[in-house]
């Protein structure tokens, strides 16, 4: 009995040792969210299409939860080709291209139907975002998206600039930033995988994020509110590294661009309902779900010209060509 044992484990070995080296090509995807995020899940879909369409020729390994790079280092880590595939915020790209940051003007992409028009592809918005980034050695393979910015606090939710007034607020980019300073709040800069210590700790009064972020991290164990204020859109990116790309075979790289746009299709479709699943849960956990009046978001919208004049003078000429291709929507 011990003998036959010991054969099965050894040929058990030697089928997952031949599993692994079946495959001729690996993808590892870096991505700072955790399994349960619809960000996440989106991968997995992305995985289970490519592995079956390939007959196991592409292996594609998620690394969730930050395990290999934080949201801030994974552009750089894919340019560099220090991993093959990454998903991070497209804010995370302000710094190579501040253009970027047209999706955080405050107000400008406030609608389902404005956001779809401009992430569709070669859209005059994120036609040329997508081009500019190629220049940092990643090649865009999709987008996902993550919905509309939500303002998270405790005790009561966030009517107007003047409850932003000596607070610090958790931001996720430049122009949020510079939002919460034209309302006379103090921006920290704090990555999602670090919110939840953040919000625990008091490192801030309140919080900018998704509502599928509230759910996936459970954030309603440390703060209580949610005022739904959609001045920004969130969007994230999956890139993979360009030099990699193009090492490629021809029906390699055919195989992972249909399985991308079965992947972007498909969050896309489902956000409306992720995000209304999401705030029902947070709900049920005992949060506080606000909506603010016309008039406060006039008063919010009073705020924002500051930002559009600082995004204006800094993000260049491709900054003014996708801000006023997103005015027109």
């Amino acid at each position: 009995m011990k003998k036959i044992a010991m054969i099965a484990a050894l040929m058990a070995a030697v089928g997952v040792s031949g599993a692994a080296q079946a495959a001729d090509v690996t993808l590892r995807i870096a991505s700072q969210l955790p399994p349960k995020s619809h960000i996440v899940q989106n991968l997995e879909l992305f995985k289970k299409e490519v592995e079956e369409k390939s007959n196991g020729n592409i292996a594609v390994e998620i690394y969730d939860s930050a395990t290999l790079y934080k949201d801030k280092e994974i552009p750089s880590a894919v340019g560099s080709g220090s991993i093959e595939m990454g998903s991070a915020s497209l804010t995370r790209y302000a710094g190579d291209v501040p253009a970027v940051d047209v999706f955080y003007q405050p107000f400008v992409l406030d609608s389902e139907a404005k956001v779809r028009a401009a992430v569709a592809p070669g859209s005059p918005v994120r036609g040329p975002l997508d081009k500019a980034i190629a220049d940092t050695g990643s090649t865009v393979l999709w987008w996902q998206a993550y919905g509309g910015t939500i303002m998270l606090s405790k005790g009561a939710p966030i009517h107007t600039p003047k409850d932003l007034e000596g607070k610090k607020v958790r931001v996720f980019g430049k122009s949020l930033g510079e939002f919460t300073e034209a309302a006379g709040g103090a921006p920290t800069l704090i990555s999602g995988s670090e919110q939840y210590l953040a919000y625990q700790r008091g490192t801030v009064d309140i919080g900018m994020t998704g509502i599928s972020g509230v759910k996936s991290r459970k954030l309603w164990e440390v703060m209580d509110t949610v005022t739904i204020t959609n001045m920004a859109d969130v969007e994230f990116l999956v890139m993979i590294n360009t030099d990699f790309w193009n090492g490629l075979t021809d029906d390699q790289r055919a195989i992972i661009t249909e399985a991308s746009r079965d992947a972007e299709k498909d969050v896309r479709d489902r956000m409306s309902a992720i995000e209304a699943a999401a705030f029902k849960e947070s709900e049920e956990a005992g949060m506080t779900i606000y909506t603010p009046t016309d008039e406060e978001v006039k008063q919010w919208r009073a705020v924002s010209q500051p930002v559009y004049d600082s995004f204006l003078n800094s993000a260049g000429d491709l900054g003014k060509q996708v801000f006023d291709a997103a005015k027109k929507l």
